[in-house]
């Protein structure tokens, strides 16, 4: 299993460099659907949020990726999927509900793209876990990936959107976005 090779590698080398630190791991459903939605401050967070649990975790990437030789088919392996950027890829929606209907983890970052302030989020993972039925557990990345700092990678407990849902004959993407985002801002709020 080449995943559980490079997992268990970037697991030594993020705890080497960054004292990274897990809390919170047994909030993650061990089995059925389940996002992990996260705020997003470097091109280092992926593995972040993945190489501490025991499941695999499949994120999208952009399709620029998947044409860099070796490293395309090496993202693959790594269960990435392609997505494309400046606006909304069917293709990448329909992959992450099929994948999380599959019984599958997957990691998103609702923000979209890397952001160090809090900042408006996309509606795509609302949209994917009402559609999958997967669990949305939070989960917030505190620190700054400088060497020997320590990193800490929290997982909230999941998101109750039947709670957030009640009343309404359809959901509220909107609604259920801002409910993600603020358990994730109140996990990074409990690290500071």
């Amino acid at each position: 299993m080449l995943y559980v090779f490079f997992r268990g590698l970037l697991r030594v080398i993020y705890k080497m460099l960054f004292r990274i630190e897990a809390r919170g791991v047994e909030h993650i459903p061990a089995e059925g659907p389940v996002i992990l939605a996260s705020n997003h401050i470097s091109i280092l967070d992926p593995p972040s949020v993945g190489i501490l649990i025991k499941r695999k975790v499949h994120f999208m990437a952009k399709e620029e990726l998947f044409k860099i030789p070796v490293f395309g088919a090496l993202i693959t392996s790594f269960g990435a999927f392609p997505v494309k950027r400046g606006g909304v890829s069917k293709d990448a929606i329909k992959s992450a509900i099929q994948l999380l209907k599959e019984g599958n983890v997957m990691g998103i970052f609702p923000e979209g793209t890397r952001n160090s302030q809090p900042g408006a989020a996309k509606k795509g993972t609302a949209m994917i876990a009402l559609r999958s039925g997967a669990a949305i557990v939070p989960v917030a990345i505190s620190g700054n990936y400088k060497l020997f700092r320590k990193m800490i990678v929290s997982y909230g407990e999941p998101v109750d959107l039947n709670a957030a849902m009640e009343g309404q004959s359809s959901p509220d993407l909107e609604q259920v976005t801002e409910i993600i985002m603020a358990r994730i801002y109140e996990l990074s709020a409990a690290q500071k």
